[in-house]
């Protein structure tokens, strides 16, 4: 309530990407603080063992996860991990650093609670943020990391740019997530071929394999939602066949409709992907034909259009282990997760099972 009635009017009054950096400062400062932590953390956290599961060799409290695309250096993990979330997962990280796209990038859509955003990766290289994390040491967060191609490398090195990064923050990772479908780097989707995506998987692969890494490294692939079916279909075999731990459905979409923002409004904020509630739909949708696709023989992770218990619940039935929010929580504010974590516990109890584990892909039974 307190986040409706007086923190977001604050923040919408500036600029999306104002708004952005002052709210990553203050995470920045509350991850800084051991003590905030454990405080945030003793407020939100919903500790349900109905709700834990088991993810990336881990157990998570809930599968709950933040989105990559918010804390884009890895500098607020912590305290986003003390809000509740199961898993935090950062960046995209880039083999160099890079400053992202011209200003202004960032938009909101009220209306229909959704952001259009072209960043471009903007980061400060994944060098930087392994550095960082190394730093830190012990966490409570189940960290993801994210990562993507630096915008002036060329597509012939692109897998290079890649293994850097990859071998920079593999062994800080407790998965690792190759994002090939952000609408916002020229080229970056072609990699979603599989006569492309298939060699630098495997080069990836390669190389965390050589980091000599006590566990195997959960490795996963985020797609766009723009696919055609038979495009998802061969990533889904792609995956099988290299034994990735799983799939991260969907990334943002270049698609504009349907949308209750007015078309002029929409024109001008320009290119760039779209995400929130009117994506709810084709990720849902995608999620299923993954399931339908892989069985249970690979984790899904489901992201967009996630705005409550409701909706997670959906994407765990139909399949999803994890899901994942980010727009949703810039309009409903960090009790979001707090929330959706009840509800889910909520849904569990009326379908009369134990766990929500006995809930994922339930509707495909």
């Amino acid at each position: 309530m307190l986040y409706r009635l007086v923190l977001r009017p604050l923040l919408y009054a500036m600029a999306p990407e104002t708004a952005h950096h002052l709210t990553m400062r203050l995470m920045r400062w509350l991850a800084a603080s051991p003590l905030c932590c454990a405080v945030l953390r003793g407020l939100c956290a919903v500790r349900d063992p109905r709700l834990e599961i088991e993810a990336f060799g881990r157990r998570l409290d809930n599968p709950i996860g933040l989105a990559a695309g918010l804390d884009k250096n890895a500098e607020a993990y912590e305290a986003f991990s003390a809000l509740g979330f199961g898993h935090v997962e950062v960046g995209t990280l880039t083999g160099e650093a890079q400053p992202g796209n011209p200003m202004p990038r960032l938009f909101r859509l009220p209306r229909d609670r959704a952001l259009i955003n072209r960043m471009g990766f903007n980061n400060r290289g994944s060098a930087d943020a392994a550095a960082r994390i190394a730093r830190a040491g012990t966490r409570h967060a189940t960290l993801g990391i994210n990562i993507g191609k630096t915008k002036l490398v060329e597509p012939e090195r692109a897998t290079e740019d890649y293994v850097l990064s990859a071998e920079r923050l593999g062994p800080l990772a407790d998965y690792m997530v190759v994002n090939v479908s952000s609408p916002n780097t020229p080229g970056l989707r072609d990699l979603q071929a599989v006569s492309q995506l298939r060699p630098l998987l495997l080069r990836i692969q390669q190389q965390l394999a050589a980091l000599g890494l006590p566990r195997s490294m959960p490795l996963l692939v985020k797609i766009a939602p723009d696919l055609a079916d038979e495009d998802l279909d061969a990533v889904a075999d792609l995956a099988l066949e290299l034994g990735l731990a799983g799939i991260i459905a969907t990334n943002t979409t270049i698609g504009r409709s349907p949308l209750s923002t007015d078309a002029q409004t929409v024109e001008a904020c320009g290119a760039g992907g779209l995400s929130g509630a009117p994506l709810k739909q084709r990720s849902l949708d995608v999620l299923r034909r993954l399931r339908a696709r892989v069985g249970d023989r690979l984790m899904l992770v489901s992201v967009g259009g996630i705005e409550n218990a409701d909706d997670a619940w959906a994407r765990i039935r139909a399949g999803a282990s994890l899901v994942q929010i980010y727009t949703a929580l810039i309009y409903e504010g960090p009790g979001l997760v707090r929330r959706i974590a009840k509800g889910l516990a909520g849904h569990l109890q009326r379908a009369g099972l134990g766990s929500v584990r006995e809930a994922v892909g339930l509707d495909l039974r």
